[in-house]
């Protein structure tokens, strides 16, 4: 599943990935698109046993794989 939360202000990008993350079946993958590095969103995935990676795209934007 892939969640492009560019050009939306904050708190909406982590309240649409928390809420993504409520829908997705255990063994998937989420990815994420951000303007910038979702530093709040990281204390909530860790708080929920979620694995992260964070990657910064050739456009300045961030793109961040969520998985259990």
């Amino acid at each position: 599943m892939k969640l492009d939360n560019r050009g939306l202000e904050p708190p909406q990008p982590m309240m649409r990935t928390l809420a993504a993350l409520e829908s997705l079946s255990g063994d998937k993958t989420l990815l994420i698109i951000n303007d910038r590095r979702p530093m709040f969103l990281y204390e909530q995935l860790d708080e929920l046993g979620y694995e992260h990676e964070t990657t910064e795209q050739n456009d300045g934007s961030f793109l961040i794989e969520i998985k259990k």
